[in-house]
This record gives C-alpha cells, sequence and structure tokens, in this order.
C-alpha cells in the first residue's frame, strides 16, 4: 500500500484494524506530526473499532511526536518504530505500552 499523504494512510487505519487485537481495547493516540507532511490526528480505539479524526484530543492516553515524513515511513514500513525512538526523532508521552500496539493492532501496514 503506497499512499501518497498521510491524510491518506489516517483515512485507511480504520479499515486496516485487526478488531481480533482491538476487541477489549479502548485507547486514545495523538499523533503530532511536523513538517511538510504534518498535521494533528486523534485516532480511536473502541470496542473494536477503529476512528481518525484531525485535530487533538484533550487528554489522549498516549501522544506520539514526529516528523510527518518520518510517520509515513513507520506506516509504509519503511523505517522501524523502536529506530527513530532510539535515535530521538520520535517522542512518546502517556502510556508507553499502547504506543508498542500499534503494530499489533494494524497487522497490514507496511506491507
Amino acid at each position: 500500500m503506497n499512499a501518497p499523504t498521510l491524510k491518506d494512510f489516517f483515512r485507511a487505519l480504520p479499515r486496516a484494524l485487526d478488531q481480533d487485537a482491538a476487541e477489549d481495547l479502548e485507547a486514545i493516540f495523538q499523533f503530532d506530526l511536523s513538517g511538510p507532511q504534518g498535521g494533528q490526528y486523534v485516532l480511536t480505539i473502541q470496542s473494536g473499532t477503529c476512528s481518525v479524526k484531525e485535530g487533538s484530543h484533550a487528554d489522549p492516553h498516549v501522544t506520539l511526536s514526529m516528523a510527518g515524513e518520518d510517520c509515513l515511513k513507520v506506516l509504509n514500513g519503511q523505517l522501524s518504530g523502536p529506530a527513530i525512538v532510539m535515535s530521538g526523532r520520535l517522542r512518546i508521552s502517556g502510556d508507553v505500552g499502547l504506543a508498542m500496539q500499534l503494530k499489533s493492532l494494524f497487522p497490514t501496514l507496511g506491507q
């Protein structure tokens, strides 16, 4: 899947959700993305469903801050999430465990 923009990726996330993995999860992910591909997105997982909206949430469970270009590379499998955390290009605040679950919630991304 090679979507040209982050907005396209975020729109596709609800269809890519592994409903079994998300069945008992309730979480709000805030993405704060900088640069030309930047923007703010709120990803909500609740009762096995996923919704995405642009903007910010007052009290997300976890916030991921990075360059939009890096986010796009992580989503399409060109860059590893742990690698950009180690390099300091991704900052995570809140529930780090939830951030680590993203790959299992969306296993088909980056393939």
